[in-house]
């Protein structure tokens, strides 16, 4: 049986998704750039409204993208948090090609224990909590029954067939480290399959077993990997910081992320 706050967690997830999928469908995205020239949309505003509400029934303090000025003096008391990115992936979201995120991470001294991931264009959730595992569903966004979600849910990893050695990495961020990382990769292993999805949906493909290596030699910030590793990490993988040679941890004084290797 999944915990009160993984099931909150999803709901707040669900609830986000049908006002994204709404916006989505309209021809009224509202775009704006942020300070670094990154798109902010009207549905990244409406999700983090939606969260926030929501997980503010646990009384646990939320860091999320859209309200990220929260100084590290306040952030380094806190034990446990959530870490939330409305959406994911906006620039994919702009274009329309359905491969965008809610991302919903719990923290608990600073290591992920509780991750979801709705693919709200898919319907498509993934969702994890520590000690119990992680799991893929696909879901009706309207029709949402949260009592029979661990019966329908699928845990992963799933038994895909990799024959080839497999690597998903972004289609946006292929930097010549990640290029030099792949020729590395052929070396040893051969023939090496390279698959291209866009936002924490390729940290769900190894968690899945689509995939078996997602290396990121470009910026993240901690909203873009946190629900990601803690699936990740319940599937059976880790998520480990290139600098420190260790899992990541969160709620860190500098919210970027090192590189890290997802395996």
């Amino acid at each position: 049986m999944i915990s009160e706050l993984t099931q909150l967690a999803i709901k707040a997830a669900i609830e986000a998704g049908k006002d994204i999928l709404t916006i989505y469908k309209s021809d009224d995205f509202e775009i704006e750039s942020k300070e670094d020239n990154s798109p902010l949309t009207k549905a990244d505003k409406a999700a983090h409204k939606i969260i926030s509400s929501i997980l503010q029934e646990s009384k646990i303090p939320i860091l999320s993208e859209e309200g990220k000025s929260i100084p590290y003096e306040t952030r380094k008391y806190w034990n446990k948090l959530w870490i939330v990115d409305p959406i994911d992936g906006t620039k994919e979201f702009i274009k329309r090609n359905g491969e965008f995120t809610v991302n919903i991470a719990l923290i608990e001294n600073n290591k992920p224990v509780i991750g979801v991931i709705l693919a709200p264009a898919s319907g498509v959730l993934y969702f994890s909590e520590k000690n119990i595992g992680a799991f893929k569903s696909s879901t009706n966004l309207n029709y949402f029954n949260p009592e029979n979600l661990l019966a329908e849910a699928l845990p992963l990893p799933l038994n895909h067939e990799n024959k080839v050695y497999t690597v998903v990495a972004s289609r946006s961020h292929l930097s010549k480290e990640t290029e030099a990382y792949l020729e590395n990769l052929r070396t040893k292993h051969g023939e090496v399959k390279f698959i291209s999805i866009g936002s924490s949906l390729k940290l769900c493909m190894v968690a899945e077993g689509k995939a078996n290596c997602y290396p990121r030699f470009a910026p993240t910030m901690e909203w873009d990997t946190a629900a990601g590793q803690a699936i990740c990490e319940a599937a059976g993988f880790q998520v480990i910081d290139f600098k420190a040679k260790k899992s990541m941890i969160y709620n860190r004084e500098d919210l970027l992320n090192n590189w890290f290797t997802v395996m």
